[in-house]
C-alpha cells in the first residue's frame, strides 16, 4: 500500500464542476479541509470565468452536466483556451463513450461515483506529487547556482561530484586521490572543504574512504 502524504494538497487550488449541488457542497466541505482553495461551480460558464481569474492548479469536473458535458468542457479547455490543467473526471457506470473521447484529450484520472474520497484525494496527491517535484528541483538547481555564484568554484565542483556519486545509502564512498582525479583540486584545499562539512555533520566520515552524507542537516542553513 502507497503512503501518501495529503499534506502537500495544501499548497493547491481546485477547481470542481458538478451539477448536483448537493454532491457539490458535501464533497467541496471535505476537500476544503485539505487543498487551500475550492472554486465550486454548477455550469462551464462558470468554470471559465474562475479560470480568468483565478490562478487553478487541478481541475474535477463531472462528465455528464446539465444541457451540456464534461467532454465538450475539456476540448475548449484543451483545444481552444489552451489551458494546460490536469483534470479529474466524474463519472457514472453508464458514461463509458465519453470516458473513450476523455482518453483521447489526455485526461489525467476519473473516479466512478459515487465518489470515494479516499480515492478522489489519492488521485489529487498523485497528479500534484511531479508539480512539488519538479519545484524542488528548481529550488535545489538555484541553491547550486547562488552558491557557484558566491563560492569558490572548485568546491562548488567537489559538492556536485558528491551528490553525483551517492551511493542507495545516501554515501560517498572515494578517496582524496579519487576526487582529485576529477577534479583538478589542492589536496589541502579538499580537506579543508571535508573538514568545514564535517563540522557541520552534513558529510561525516564512517569508514575508510567512505561518508554519510546528511541531506536533512541541509534543512538547519
Amino acid at each position: 500500500m502507497i503512503d501518501r502524504n495529503l499534506n502537500i494538497l495544501k499548497n493547491f487550488t481546485v477547481l470542481y464542476l458538478e451539477d448536483d449541488k448537493s454532491l457539490l457542497t458535501h464533497t467541496k466541505d471535505i476537500l476544503d479541509d485539505f487543498v487551500l482553495k475550492v472554486f465550486a461551480v454548477n455550469t462551464s460558464k462558470e468554470a471559465f470565468e474562475v479560470l480568468e481569474n483565478e490562478k487553478i492548479n487541478v481541475i474535477i469536473s463531472d462528465i455528464l452536466l446539465e444541457n451540456e458535458n464534461g467532454i465538450d468542457f475539456l476540448r475548449t479547455l484543451k483545444e481552444e483556451k489552451n489551458l494546460d490543467i490536469p483534470i479529474i473526471l466524474t463519472t457514472a457506470h453508464t458514461d463509458t463513450n465519453y470516458l473513450l473521447d476523455a482518453i483521447k484529450l489526455k485526461v489525467e484520472n476519473y473516479i466512478v461515483k459515487p465518489i470515494n474520497i479516499k480515492d478522489l484525494l489519492n488521485s489529487l496527491h498523485d497528479i500534484l506529487f511531479p508539480i512539488i517535484q519538479a519545484q524542488e528541483i528548481e529550488k535545489n538547481s538555484n541553491v547550486i547556482k547562488t552558491i557557484s555564484a558566491i563560492t569558490d568554484s572548485k568546491q562548488v565542483e567537489v559538492i556536485k561530484y558528491i551528490i553525483a556519486n551517492l551511493n542507495n545509502n545516501n554515501q560517498l564512498i572515494a578517496s582524496y586521490t579519487d576526487i582529485m582525479s576529477d577534479i583538478s583540486i589542492s589536496k589541502p584545499t579538499l580537506i579543508k572543504l571535508f573538514k568545514e562539512l564535517a563540522e557541520k555533520n552534513i558529510l561525516v566520515k564512517v569508514a575508510h574512504k567512505t561518508y554519510d552524507f546528511n541531506s536533512q542537516e541541509l534543512n538547519k542553513f
